[in-house]
């Protein structure tokens, strides 16, 4: 059972890695919205699992996507805060029932998976964006960019969890 996280854990990586980098960054729908889906990881992790070997996780997927994007670091600061954030935005979406050990996002409502989802995503986001541009005087443009690609790149988020979501998650 063990090694069925880890693989699956791993493929996951992986393959969010490979599909931001060669399909998702080259889109370019409107001229700017590329979809960032590599924030799916964070919802997808095991709950249970070591917070730190998360943490790692969570930033050599940022790393990588930062080699493939040439983007400064910044898909890694945003991912690593979102990760780092996790376990509060999760008491937020979830109440205090996320802290056992039987907890799964079977035993959720829909709700709460969606708004969990959509916390990570514009959070990430917000952070993406006000990193690149970092000028509070080109404040429509970031968020025109938070809400353009966010909603995107959630909408997005959410077909491929719906579509791919584990049995035991």
């Amino acid at each position: 059972m063990l090694t069925n996280n880890v693989v699956l854990t791993a493929a996951r990586f992986v393959l969010l890695v490979l599909a931001q980098a060669l399909i998702f960054n080259n889109l370019g729908f409107l001229g700017y919205i590329n979809p960032m889906i590599y924030v799916l990881f964070v919802y997808w992790y095991p709950i249970s699992k070591n917070r730190s070997l998360f943490l790692i996780l969570c930033f050599a997927l940022g790393f990588m996507v930062d080699l493939f994007s040439d983007s400064l670091a910044l898909h890694s600061a945003s991912i690593l805060t979102v990760a780092f954030l996790r376990p509060l935005l999760m008491r937020f979406c979830f109440g205090a029932n996320f802290e056992f050990q039987g907890f799964t996002y079977k035993n959720t409502t829909l709700i709460q998976r969606v708004s969990y989802l959509t916390l990570l995503v514009f959070i990430h986001h917000t952070l993406f964006y006000t990193l690149e541009i970092f000028s509070f005087s080109h404040f429509l443009l970031i968020l025109k960019k938070i809400i353009s690609v966010g909603f995107v790149s959630l909408f997005i988020c959410l077909l491929i969890s719906s579509l791919f979501a584990s049995q035991q998650d």
